[in-house]
């Protein structure tokens, strides 16, 4: 176990030597319960300090809070009113002017600045979701994405949000959360809400259906926890790697001979990952 600072996740590493071939399972027990926020009421009360937050308010390299992003942010959230009032202003602006592009591979990288000078606003989560918490670093509101896993079904019948079978290998999911006073750390996915759109049957549903109007008005405020969190890391150095930094560390990373294996390459990276209810 290489164990890093508050900043990076914990990572479990493995080394071979050539020739030698060899097998790792890691095998992991969680308890996973829904996670929902009251936003009828504010009930947390604000730290006394916020200097613990203010790496949820810095630039990475494919989140810059400045330029574009901050011409954006301003421009929907109009640089008035509480932070929940403009987070979420941001999370209705997203659902709407954005789209999930199902040609992006595995879940984005979340290059938003590309995404805003491009004006090509599709991509996958952790594309649509780096951008809310871009946007909101922006406005000056805390944020940081949260890369994890599906690990189940749905228990709100929406095959598009779930895990279909126990193969979780390709199941990897990026959220958002957002911090807001009286509320604390608040779930969001408005990525989920163009899945949503795109993939529930029959496909290509409007924004007036029933079924993407109950995932967008759920999507901000809450999360079902058929998922599972891994971490929160940005930037991220894999240790003793000569391979470039990582956006964000959700997938199994490996390299041989020097060089990075294609962590989206599960078969060729020979890589599985099974989840199941015990």
């Amino acid at each position: 176990m290489i164990e890093t600072d508050a900043n990076e996740p914990d990572i479990l590493g493995a080394l071979w030597e050539d020739g030698n071939p060899a097998v790792l399972t890691l095998t992991s027990r969680v308890t996973t319960k829904d996670h929902a926020v009251n936003l009828g009421e504010a009930t947390v009360p604000p730290p006394a300090d916020m200097s613990s937050f203010g790496r949820f308010l810095k630039a990475t390299k494919f989140i810059p809070i400045d330029g574009i992003v901050k011409k954006t942010s301003d421009a929907i959230t109009g640089r008035g009113g509480t932070d929940l009032e403009r987070a979420r202003k941001i999370y209705e602006w997203i659902v709407e002017n954005t789209f999930r592009d199902p040609k992006v591979r595995g879940c984005g990288t979340g290059d938003i600045r590309f995404m805003l000078e491009s004006n090509d606003l599709g991509g996958k989560c952790a594309d649509l979701n780096a951008l809310f918490v871009g946007l909101a670093r922006a406005a000056g509101i805390p944020a940081r994405g949260v890369y994890g896993l599906r690990v189940a079904k749905s228990a709100h019948g929406l095959r598009s949000l779930a895990l279909s079978s126990d193969d979780a290998t390709k199941a990897q999911h990026c959220r958002a959360e957002v911090y807001l006073t009286g509320y604390g750390w608040v779930p969001v996915d408005p990525a989920d809400v163009r899945k949503v759109m795109l993939e529930e049957p029959p496909g290509n549903l409007p924004l007036q259906d029933a079924k993407v109007e109950a995932a967008h008005k759920r999507l901000f405020g809450s999360w079902e926890m058929n998922w599972l969190a891994l971490n929160t890391a940005q930037d991220v150095v894999l240790p003793n790697s000569k391979g470039p930094k990582l956006p964000f560390f959700m997938y199994p990373n490996g390299e041989s001979g020097g060089e990075r294996l294609d962590s989206l390459e599960p078969d060729k990276f020979k890589y599985a990952i099974t989840a199941a209810e015990v």
